[in-house]
């Protein structure tokens, strides 16, 4: 007689326990055990609760090779999900099994569970595992399908509905009721003061400030008192919630005919154009891809953006300044070079169009495809073509935690024909455009934060928190990630060897860069070194980037006069005509501005079960070694974080996030 000791844990989440009756099943290389139902004295599988079962079996099962686990209906209740985290199971041999679970089992549903250490798939050593091995992906890549809206966008999940997900990749309850509150808050909040859907145009600046009375941050109430500055507006440039656009100018482009008599004034006296940038102070902001960008219609005219250049300087008190800025790429009488010494609402109404240009740049581009869209890609392609055992599934799963739940949500309510966006300058099908362009552009470089950093020529500009911090965290990220590649792939031969890896790279270029060989992307791995910086970029995108991007949208956005969704006059094609009335009636109107406004409040949210960068809640490896390679990651964060939080004490406005404390281990809102 042998006995076997389980023990089972269940979720702490809402709603995880279950009274129904669950069984467990053993498999080994010497045999099976008989089907046990794993029943204790009182409740068995309650919330968060951990408890012990004996299997015995007539002799010993040799190496265990599957945990099989069912649930069969407590008599006529209704259907009652388990949410199971893992099982350890103690042999008679006296080793103890890890077998991870984290999903939702419902009634009838046969789950199949591979314990012990992560397997490659050329490592499979038992026919019964080859076997389990195949049918899982099957399984997998019919749950998990490719869907193509756009030729020109990247791929994404086949379902259209959240309820359609499978349940292991929604939100939780829990998570579910807070997103669901803070968009109705917002809501009863703008209804309340009778904002929302109202047509009425702002009078005055002053009436802006009444939008969110009670939600403030001291960042968003600097950005209300200070939008105008000049110093502000190029801070944003650097540390706002785009960070991604300016670069080093050394010359100008052939359509910015900026002169020397033009910007002389903003420059050190005594210095030109010249000299600072032969210094390196002058730098450029390229919105060409907003050129002839189709737009949406509103009241009965296409609307107009920007897309032109702003020049900075640099200037001695390491402020960036705006010093000239044109609104289209083509020069003419009719497009001309706004500057510092024009009259104060001709200056603020460029500066107003240009930020309105980054901010939709910003989401589309930047945002959305190039942290949401792209995490849906790594994820759904991990899903299709590792099984649960594969050692970078147990790596990288828990970084597209919830990921596939607010894409899906997000195609309904941000991006989509009747999204928010829609309402913006845009509209969907220039929404649609801009991401189009902004894929076209991408390369792999600029998704590798040093290689970005280095190509804009930005490495040592002043007061540069996002790259300082970003590069830190950059850093740190890719150590974790070699400490975890080279423990399973010691040599470049197991890299090519491993097919599943192989699918997986292949699947993310094709569906994810489309095929794009021009931009650099690879298409296989050969090398240790080439997978170690590949999931390094891919962890820093849907960790540090997506931070960086998203977590100040409500700090700098929710004051809407510093970057507008919609702009309802076109730029303005002389100087000397604008005034205060001009402005405010290119701003959207009151119903307008608290649509983004709301919108800014719900995707700069903070949930209660929000997962930090480092924090792994579930139990995924059983090798010793990762375990401590995960602790050592997770003091490297601490160690950063008060890195930064010391640098912040010392700073007007504090960069906080890229803290390792505000960011979130997956994309999630």
């Amino acid at each position: 007689m042998a006995e076997y000791k389980l023990e089972v844990t269940t979720g702490d989440m809402k709603y995880g326990g279950t009274l129904d009756y669950i069984y467990a099943t053993l498999f080994g290389t010497e045999g099976e055990s008989e089907r046990t139902e794993l029943d204790n004295f009182g409740f068995d599988a309650l919330r968060g609760m951990t408890r012990t079962y004996t299997i015995k079996t007539a002799a010993p099962l040799g190496k265990l090779l599957l945990l099989k686990v069912e649930k069969d209906p407590f008599f006529i209740l209704p259907e009652d999900q388990w949410y199971c985290s893992k099982i350890v199971v103690a042999t008679p041999e006296g080793e103890a099994i890890l077998f991870p679970c984290y999903r939702w089992i419902s009634r009838g549903e046969l789950v199949e569970l591979r314990g012990g250490k992560a397997i490659k798939v050329f490592e499979e050593d038992h026919p019964l595992l080859t076997d389990h091995r195949k049918k899982e992906l099957i399984t997998k890549k019919n749950l998990y399908q490719w869907a193509i809206t756009d030729e020109k966008i990247p791929h994404h999940i086949h379902y259209t509905d959240i309820a359609e997900l499978p349940a292991e990749v929604q939100f939780s309850l829990s998570r579910k009721h807070e997103f669901d509150f803070a968009k109705g808050l917002a809501g009863v909040e703008l209804l309340f003061k009778g904002m929302a859907g109202s047509t009425e145009q702002w009078s005055s600046f002053e009436n802006i400030k009444d939008i969110f009375c009670c939600q403030k941050t001291p960042m968003s109430e600097y950005v209300a008192e200070h939008w105008m500055e000049d110093d502000f507006f190029g801070y944003q440039f650097l540390n706002g919630t785009n960070p991604r656009e300016i670069k080093r100018c050394s010359e100008l482009p052939p359509n910015f005919p900026v002169t020397e008599e033009m910007v002389k004034p903003s420059l050190q006296e005594g210095s030109s154009l010249k000299k600072e940038m032969e210094k390196g102070n002058i730098f450029l902001c390229d919105q060409k891809i907003m050129d002839k960008i189709l737009t949406r219609e509103y009241e009965g005219e296409h609307l107009q953006t920007a897309s032109g250049f702003c020049l900075f300087y640099m200037n001695p008190e390491n402020k960036l300044m705006p010093i000239a800025i044109q609104l289209h790429q083509q020069p003419s009488k009719q497009n001309p070079i706004f500057l510092p010494s024009d009259s104060e609402t001709d200056w603020l109404l460029a500066k107003i169009f240009v930020k309105s240009t980054d901010t939709l740049v910003y989401q589309a581009v930047c945002h959305l495809m190039g942290t949401h869209f792209l995490a849906e890609v790594f994820g759904v392609a991990a899903l299709r073509s590792f099984p649960v055992i594969h050692p970078l599934y147990k790596f990288l799963i828990p970084h597209f935690r919830y990921t596939l739940h607010i894409n899906t949500l997000s195609r309904t309510i941000l991006f989509g024909p009747k999204g928010v966006l829609n309402t913006s300058t845009l509209g969907y099908e220039g929404i649609t455009e801009l991401i189009r362009r902004g894929l076209s552009e991408m390369t792999y470089s600029s998704l590798c934060l040093p290689d970005n950093i280095t190509a804009r020529g930005l490495d040592s500009v002043a007061n540069f928190y996002y790259r300082d911090d970003g590069l830190k965290l950059w850093n740190i990220i890719k150590s974790f990630v070699r400490k975890v590649v080279e423990h399973y792939y010691p040599a470049d031969s197991d890299v090519v060897k491993d097919t599943e890896l192989q699918d997986w790279i292949n699947e993310i270029f094709t569906h994810g860069f489309l095929a794009n060989e021009l931009a650099g992307f690879p298409t296989a791995f050969k090398t240790v070194e080439e997978v170690v910086k590949f999931i390094t970029m891919l962890l820093f995108t849907v960790t540090a980037q997506h931070a960086a991007l998203n977590n100040g949208q409500f700090d700098f956005l929710s004051w809407m006069p510093n970057g507008s969704f919609l702009t309802r006059k076109p730029p303005p094609t002389t100087k000397g005509q604008s005034s205060i009335q001009t402005i405010l009636e290119t701003f959207p109107n009151v119903g307008e501005t608290v649509t983004f406004a709301a919108l800014v409040v719900v995707l700069s949210e903070k949930y209660s079960d929000m997962v930090l960068l480092g924090a792994y809640t579930e139990d995924m490896f059983h090798e010793t070694a990762l375990k401590q390679t995960i602790k050592e990651f997770q003091a490297d964060l601490c160690s950063l974080t008060d890195t930064i939080a010391a640098r912040n004490t010392k700073l007007e406005l504090p960069y906080t996030y890229l803290s390792p404390t505000e960011i979130e281990n997956s994309v999630t809102i």
